[in-house]
């Protein structure tokens, strides 16, 4: 029962099922969802950590990879987070209380001078579902304000995202400046004008074309 409920949050993680009222995906209508499904998995007295652990970081691996592979496309990765985000509304209390740890901790935020957002929020959403905590410092970030928040919240690293070739150049200034002040955290660099060369030349720690891949990387840079 335990193992078939599991599966059930998985897959509506991965197909971005999540409530019973959600018409997404189709053939789905009139089921339960990721909301209602955490919910009863709780009740049952699974373990929160295994809900996360077997339940959302699987699904969302599974999203991860599929996108990466362009099996599938924006749309259905922004259904899948608001599928996991109504799980995780059930998880959040455990967090705060202690029960279950976060794996990391990671400040994100889109260099300054650049306004886009979504590239950033979904590096987020793949973050949350593997079990990170995420800082979001928005849009428009300076290195005073990056440095600002990671002495506020002493995170395990640091994502810096630029959508705009203009702007990537501000992230050398900005990851020379944390490395100074912070050298023992991990920075991560992406965005649609950025490659693994960019990364190596302003001295990140790593870089990924795709969200899944930057939170793996990050991962294995740590471990």
């Amino acid at each position: 029962m335990e193992n078939k409920l599991l599966q059930k949050i998985a897959e509506c993680v991965e197909r971005g099922k999540v409530d019973i009222k959600s018409p997404h995906p189709p053939d789905m209508q009139g089921s339960e969802g990721a909301d209602e499904l955490t919910a009863r998995a709780l009740e049952a007295g699974i373990a929160p950590h295994e809900v996360l652990s077997r339940s959302l970081i699987e699904g969302m691996k599974v999203v991860g990879e599929r996108f990466r592979n362009n099996e599938i496309y924006l749309p259905d990765v922004l259904m899948s987070a608001r599928a996991m985000n109504a799980a995780m509304e059930h998880l959040k209390p455990h967090f705060t209380s202690g029960k279950v740890k976060y794996k990391g901790r990671i400040v994100l935020g889109t260099v300054a001078g650049d306004l886009h957002d979504i590239g950033k929020k979904i590096v987020g959403m793949f973050f949350e579902g593997g079990g990170w905590e995420v800082i979001d410092c928005g849009v428009d970030v300076s290195e005073p304000k990056f440095l600002k928040s990671i002495e506020e919240h002493t995170p395990d690293a640091v994502g810096l995202s630029a959508l705009l070739t203009t702007t990537m150049v501000n992230m050398e200034g900005i990851v020379k400046g944390i490395k100074t002040r912070y050298p023992d955290i991990k920075v991560i660099v992406g965005g649609a004008p950025v490659t693994g060369a960019f990364a190596d030349k302003i001295g990140a720690d790593g870089y990924s074309p795709d969200p899944q891949g930057a939170l793996d990387q990050l991962i294995a840079e740590l471990t």
